[in-house]
């Protein structure tokens, strides 16, 4: 695997049927990890069945293969900064992704840059020739109110580096 990209499920603050399809991993608000349908090696290359139905976890437009697909549940009706839906993200949540992240990392042998672990809106940024061009997520994170949105990316990287070198 080549990356990590993280996102926000859009939903609830639990999984649904559909986030089991198209995530690794998902955390709940209480932070708890739970696994998608697929196995991370399923994205290695990313094929489809007879029906032509995703046999991987289809989680990033233009940018499954090789990447691993985390993502916190919730933010249902997110507006903006002062508008975050009836769903926000917990700190409890945010942080248990980081600790999970971070040991990914270590098992897949990734360093932590803006190229192997990164936001949907990172990649969609970066890669505005696919579906992933626009998506929001993530450009705020409630727990953390005052990290500005071109800063997001960074502070997740370096609460996964802290998590990344405690443990």
């Amino acid at each position: 695997m080549k990356r990590v990209i993280l996102h926000w499920t859009g939903g609830a603050n639990q999984p649904c049927f559909t986030d089991y399809n198209h995530y690794h991993y998902l955390i709940n608000k209480d932070g708890l990890i739970i696994n998608g349908k697929f196995p991370v090696s399923a994205n290695e290359i990313c094929k489809n069945d007879s029906e032509n139905k995703p046999l991987y976890a289809a989680h990033c437009g233009g940018g499954n293969t090789g990447s691993i697909g985390v993502s916190m549940c919730g933010m249902h009706g997110f507006k903006n900064s002062k508008d975050a839906g009836q769903y926000p993200l917990t700190k409890i949540q945010c942080e248990s992704t980081f600790k999970l992240i971070a040991k990914l990392c270590k098992e897949y042998g990734l360093q932590i840059t803006p190229q192997t672990v990164m936001t949907h809106y990172e990649f969609g940024k970066a890669h505005p020739n696919t579906s992933s061009a626009g998506k929001i997520d993530i450009i705020y994170l409630p727990p953390y109110p005052d990290v500005k949105q071109a800063d997001i990316g960074n502070f997740i990287r370096t609460k996964i580096k802290w998590y990344f070198f405690k443990h």
